[in-house]
């Protein structure tokens, strides 16, 4: 569980990425995520998964949904506690075990962070989210996109080794554990981003 990559540069990455967003797309995709979690009404949190400084676990809280961070990087996690006290937040990883296993959970959120979980690994977790989970829970899960059709591809990530899921292959692996795609976002390669990158929403079956 350990993260010493974003242990070591936590005050860099806050000064480095100071807002929750890059684009207008990213903050559309979270706040329709929260939007459809809302409209459920289903009881328990919103679990922000590997929510490194906090800031779109504050996001969610601010729309009305409990929320809870979860992040290996004890460094993060300090930084999030500081600046948002009133908010949750666990140290602990994607499988989130370190969360009580009678705590029911409404949603659950993995912008940018399944990416540091080797390939082999994801089905897993997400079998473990599943098993925490109620039909129709939604799942909002963020990656870089990789180069080839169906393929997982690891890339030079300047914080922790890192992996790019081609869209068709993270919604396969989602329906394999149990949820199904409801829709995907993908914006293109830009100034602030060297690869594509999809924001895919998912329900549990």
């Amino acid at each position: 569980m350990e993260q010493p990559g974003y242990d070591a540069l936590a005050d860099l990455y806050a000064e480095t990425f100071p807002h929750p967003f890059l684009t207008p797309l990213e903050k559309h995709a979270v706040e329709a995520f929260a939007d459809t979690v809302r409209d459920r009404g289903a009881d328990g949190p919103v679990v922000d998964v590997g929510c490194g400084l906090g800031q779109v676990t504050a996001f969610l809280a601010e729309r009305g949904l409990a929320s809870i961070g979860v992040d290996p990087s004890e460094q993060m996690l300090a930084r999030a506690t500081r600046e948002f006290p009133q908010l949750d937040f666990v140290r602990g990883d994607a499988t989130l075990a370190q969360l009580g296993g009678d705590l029911p959970i409404a949603a659950i959120l993995a912008r940018f962070s399944l990416i540091h979980i080797p390939p082999e690994d994801v089905p897993d977790v997400l079998r473990c989210w599943a098993s925490r989970t109620s039909a129709g829970a939604p799942v909002l899960v963020a990656c870089q996109i990789s180069s080839h059709t169906g393929q997982v591809e690891q890339f030079d990530h300047k914080v922790a080794s890192a992996w790019r899921w081609h869209p068709d292959r993270l919604a396969a692996a989602l329906s394999d554990a149990g949820f199904d795609e409801v829709w995907r976002a993908v914006s293109q390669p830009d100034d602030q981003h060297r690869f594509a990158d999809v924001h895919m929403l998912a329900t549990r079956r």
